[in-house]
């Protein structure tokens, strides 16, 4: 979910774009959350954007320990294995990576190299060859100097078929196919690179592509790239101890229970533009509720003094937090990336104006005052999140937030229409799922309503050949750009028996040519395509409802200090955290 932000050769151009979304720190009395806050992102053309220290936060100070409260354990913690956005959230303090964001807190971000002296140099001009310089002086844990060929290595290890769960954009444009781990075999070429993939000497990247892969900058900022010497691969149990190339290490870990990460006494904040290490740990604690832990926080006993609950205040707490002017003080609330949309199955919904009846139809506000309001969900109408680069604000189907029935009917025409809607069997989906169903009878519809089980709904949903007419998807995009979003979406060439992120099944040879057509611009003039391209399949195709765009309301104590949540994950970051004395 990044801006088609490149880097030109010989001299890079910065695109500054400015978009709206929700952000802010309620430290105020208001009973309001900020959802226009203006919004900028850039890539930085100037090396010295690069280097470190990262600038001082005022008021921080050294020492302490700094208390991290979650529900269950992170499903991955092997950087190539890392795609949940607690793991990438959390990475960032045991790993380093190519490329990084420099995120201010306040919604302006900009791409800076982490590893490497800068965020790429696209040799040709052309985006099929890019090459990166990694900084001298970056270390492991172990005192050994961090060069191309570790970070080659560790890309190279993400083709292991064993090592799921990470993105795989990097995979998929090195094999040019899907199918990567077929195209190269990690584990009969360990001592070889991937196609495209090369080290020029310990100090050079390279990659080399069949296709303009203009978002590379953006995709090496994703922990796939976090370097590994081959002799500290321990496959799939790098989960349980991954090896240091951040300002943190792993001293212990009980895997659901608890995980200690210690001062790196090897790395140089001289080069790292981002990071700090202000307390001497970071002690995750593990297993406590969301209510539990924001009880906790508030309280403030002991260690929870200096802790974050990174499970959100629960709804009906948020009363309680918001009256209290101190209390909401200790209160952090932003729009993340995670985009809510009823997505409609055009194979079996195949009318247009049934799909747009049931855009008209729908009821935003029942669903977001149960999400906890402005504290957990806010109205979208568009496919694209606000926290897009370029954004513009849309409603194809003006409706209300409480949706326009007679117009639905309107468009059925005394038309009889069945929907089969698909919910999670979890309490809160099956409560949208009721005022979904409610929504669309008013208008005329029948809906019937069938529970898939919490733990394969996912697995479900993403079969091409599932019963359902609808259903309540979400995408959050790993950079903000509609590139990683619509295309992704619906791209029609990408469906396949299982596992489709195109769950709407649209496959629209005139929104394909599209695709390809932006896709093939010059990066400079893409985010304002993508704005366009979102109205156009909206307006179109109406391929799914934009029902709301998720917000993070997180508690913490009145010693936790330096906290914000980044603008690219929509989740607590840590670079800044210290503990205050």
């Amino acid at each position: 979910m990044r801006a088609r932000l490149a880097t030109a050769m010989g001299g890079a151009m910065a695109l500054v774009v400015a978009l709206s979304a929700c952000s802010k720190n309620t430290g105020d009395n208001s009973d309001s959350v900020d959802t226009n806050k203006p919004r900028s992102g850039a890539i930085a053309t100037d090396p010295k954007d690069s280097l470190g220290p990262a600038a001082e936060v005022p008021g921080a100070a050294k020492g302490g320990t700094f208390y991290i409260l979650r529900e269950n354990k992170i499903s991955h913690l092997d950087p190539q294995r890392v795609y949940s956005f607690a793991g990438l959230m959390g990475s960032q303090l045991y790993a380093r990576f190519l490329t990084t964001f420099k995120d201010d807190g306040k919604g302006n971000v900009t791409l800076v190299g982490d590893l490497a002296e800068t965020p790429g140099k696209n040799v040709n001009n052309d985006c099929k060859v890019w090459e990166f310089k990694i900084k001298q002086g970056v270390k492991f844990e172990d005192g050994r100097p961090i060069t191309s060929k570790e970070i080659a290595y560790g890309i190279a290890r993400s083709f292991d078929p064993d090592l799921t769960g990470g993105p795989t954009y990097l995979q998929e444009w090195l094999a040019d196919s899907p199918q990567y781990d077929t195209k190269w075999n990690f584990k009969a070429n360990k001592t070889s690179l991937p196609p495209g993939l090369s080290t020029p000497d310990a100090q050079t990247l390279r990659f080399e592509f069949n296709k303009p892969r203009c978002d590379l900058p953006f995709a090496v900022s994703l922990p796939a790239t976090a370097p590994l010497p081959p002799d500290k691969d321990t496959g799939v149990n790098l989960d349980n101890q991954p090896f240091s190339s951040g300002p943190y290490k792993f001293t212990k870990h009980t895997p659901g229970v608890e995980m200690v990460l210690e001062r790196n006494e090897n790395w140089d904040p001289t080069t790292d533009p981002v990071r700090h290490a202000y307390p001497d740990k970071f002690v995750w604690t593990l297993g406590a509720d969301n209510a539990t832990q924001t009880n906790r926080v508030l309280a403030g006993t002991g260690n929870d003094a200096a802790a974050v609950a990174t499970g959100g205040v629960p709804s009906e707490l948020i009363a309680k937090v918001t009256g209290d002017a101190k209390l909401k003080e200790r209160m952090i609330v932003a729009a993340t990336p995670n985009a809510y949309r009823l997505s409609i199955n055009t194979t079996r919904v195949t009318d247009l104006s049934v799909r747009q009846a049931i855009n008209y139809a729908i009821d935003r506000s029942s669903i977001t005052k149960n999400l906890g309001g402005p504290y957990g969900a806010v109205p979208l109408t568009t496919l694209l999140p606000p926290t897009t680069l370029g954004y513009k604000q849309f409603d194809a189907y003006p409706a209300g937030e409480s949706g326009n029935p007679d117009k639905a009917k309107e468009l059925l025409a005394g038309k009889s229409v069945n929907l089969v809607l698909g919910t999670s069997d979890d309490t809160p989906s099956q409560e949208t799922a009721t005022q979904v169903k409610n929504a669309l009878e008013k208008a005329g519809f029948t809906v019937t309503i069938k529970p898939i089980p919490e733990d394969g709904y996912l697995d479900f949903v993403k079969k091409k050949s599932n019963p359902w007419d609808i259903w309540v998807d979400s995408w959050a995009a790993d950079w903000p750009s509609g590139a990683s979003i619509l295309p992704v979406l619906f791209d029609g060439r990408n469906i396949k028996a299982e596992g489709n992120s195109n769950t709407s099944q649209l496959n629209n040879q005139a929104i394909n040519a599209e695709f390809d057509r932006v896709l093939a611009e010059d990066p400079a003039k893409q985010a304002e395509e993508w704005s366009a391209l979102d109205e156009k399949l909206m307006k179109e195709s109406a391929p799914a409802v934009p029902l709301y765009n998720e917000v993070v309301s997180v508690a913490h104590g009145e010693k936790a200090g330096g906290l914000f949540i980044g603008s690219i994950f929509g989740w607590p970051s840590f670079v800044n955290a210290y503990v205050k004395q």
